[in-house]
């Protein structure tokens, strides 16, 4: 078929980085995040330099306007696989540079008038979201289909990020309807908490996964309410169990918030004041017992509104003339936070203080708390030394600065330092200077390792801040002769044995 570019387009800078003509017909749309609240004419510069060795078809600054880069007809240099960049139109959209890497809804917007655009010109009549990477990959589009890709897919990355991701299913309902494929159920924007049970290969997210998911809107909403990140995500795992509880599968209701709450005269409420889930609840009496009651809780389009009505709730909710949960706003004590819900008649449970304590104190949600109750943006990030990340209780101090951490563990035999996320930095758990998993260490070299994926690139050195080779290795078998800790990387990098340079030990499998 002959190709076509979209006439959206308000400027071209066409990029040296690309493959060339395509081999497969297009049948795939790639959208991903730049991290950065960039330009059209920013974009392309930057892809223009053929030492950026990467590039899109498309892209979408933060005001809505589309630039051209590489013309549809050959395949950029995008989504980390030969084989997805040879039937996918990729589209770089402009974000933040943290997560989960929102957009301006003007971007969003644009991109929904440019997938429609695209499949339109390549006479598709459908645009398909699975949500689910083998069931996609797996899957041979009709002639009238276009199925959508993303970047996370095929290397160890979070693009497009979780703002856009959970839009996704909305993004291919809108552009179906717009095509004119009949009714067309629109999935709501925002997190949806059924991503919990179904992300990852294995079909449901562990319980750190689905922190690493959801801190970053925690700590947003502190940034908007005064609420500690750190309490608020405590009484997430308490009353939805990591967002796999019942009602916060079928309402997004992470918090137990039922239909009537202080008599609803509270104001900011995020909730339609209509949609309900009714389901029965045990809720425990003053002498200790218990007593089961059908109640019904209130149904949210999406995480996000559930966390932020939960919000208003303790910020406007009161007992008679005075605020219920008075002091709340602006409390940097995560212990008085916590007492100070329990003393306001949020739970009945009698223990409700220690189990919120004990929840922040075993996952360090601190970490995810702004410094000055929101008047801030700079999170507290601390380098605890411990015997191991999960043992909370070996703890022997925390600190802002990582040398005073290091020689805290160098008088104690056995200790690691460890960062805000749980990576082990100095001490017992590092060889070398290089944090590495047992699985790949210099003490087995040399040894062999799989590689399942066709694009797995060669560099230079040891980091993805090293030079890429221009290379490939391919599927095969490989021996790697030195391990080394580095940019990019969770496993470490494997230098190859035939001299032709590292590779990600992430994407190997030890043999």
């Amino acid at each position: 078929m002959g190709y076509s570019n979209s006439s959206l387009v308000a400027y071209t800078l066409l990029s040296p980085n690309h493959s060339g003509l395509r081999t497969e017909q297009i049948d795939r749309i790639s959208p991903h995040c730049v991290v950065g609240q960039c330009t059209a004419e920013g974009l392309g510069d930057w892809f223009h330099k053929s030492s950026t060795k990467a590039s899109s078809n498309y892209g979408i600054d933060k005001n809505g306007r589309i630039g051209l880069y590489v013309e549809e007809k050959n395949r950029s240099w995008c989504t980390s696989s030969n084989a997805n960049d040879q039937r996918a139109v990729t589209i770089e959209c402009a974000s933040d540079k943290a997560e989960p890497y929102a957009m301006h809804q003007v971007v969003y917007d644009r991109l929904v008038d440019l997938c429609e655009d695209i499949c339109r010109r390549n006479g598709k009549k459908k645009l398909l979201w699975f949500g689910d990477k083998n069931k996609s990959l797996n899957y041979q589009p009709k002639a009238d289909e276009m199925l959508i890709t993303v970047h996370r897919w095929f290397a160890n990355k979070s693009c497009p990020g979780d703002w856009l991701y959970a839009r996704l299913g909305d993004l291919a309902a809108k552009v179906t309807s717009r095509l004119g494929s009949g009714n067309v159920e629109v999935i709501s924007s925002g997190m949806q908490a059924g991503e919990f049970q179904g992300l990852t290969e294995e079909q449901v997210l562990t319980e750190e996964q689905v922190l690493a998911k959801v801190g970053s809107l925690f700590t947003a909403d502190q940034k908007k309410s005064g609420i500690l990140a750190s309490v608020s995500m405590a009484q997430f795992i308490l009353e939805s169990g990591y967002g796999k509880s019942e009602l916060a599968l079928g309402a997004n209701n992470c918090f137990g918030m039922k239909k009537s709450l202080s008599g609803n005269t509270w104001s900011g409420s995020v909730w339609d004041g209509v949609s309900i889930y009714k389901k029965k609840t045990q809720e425990q009496k003053a002498d200790g017992s218990y007593v089961t009651v059908t109640a019904e809780f209130r149904k949210y389009a999406n995480v996000e509104d559930s966390i932020a009505d939960h919000s208003a709730y303790l910020l406007g909710a009161k007992n008679g003339e005075k605020l219920r949960y008075d002091g709340l706003k602006g409390c940097s004590d995560y212990k008085k936070a916590v007492q100070i819900i329990k003393d306001g008649g949020y739970a009945t449970s009698l223990t409700y203080v220690e189990k919120l304590c004990g929840i922040i104190e075993r996952w360090n949600l601190t970490k995810w708390d702004v410094k000055n109750s929101g008047a801030s943006d700079v999170m507290v990030k601390y380098y605890r030394v411990r015997k191991s990340w999960k043992d909370a209780g070996s703890q022997l101090a925390a600190y802002t600065v990582l040398d005073n951490a290091k020689a805290m563990a160098d008088k104690h035999e056995g200790y690691t330092v460890y960062d805000w996320n749980g990576k082990a930095v100095y001490g017992a758990e590092v060889t070398g200077g290089s944090c590495l998993v047992a699985e790949f260490s210099n003490a087995d070299c040399p040894f062999m390792v799989k590689v399942s994926i066709d694009d797995l690139n060669i560099r230079k050195g040891a980091g993805t801040n090293t030079t890429k080779t221009g290379r490939y290795t391919g599927k095969g078998v490989f021996t790697i002769m030195e391990v080394k800790n580095g940019k990019g990387s969770d496993n470490g990098w494997g230098r190859l044995k035939s001299g032709a340079g590292w590779i990600s030990l992430d994407y190997c499998q030890k043999i």
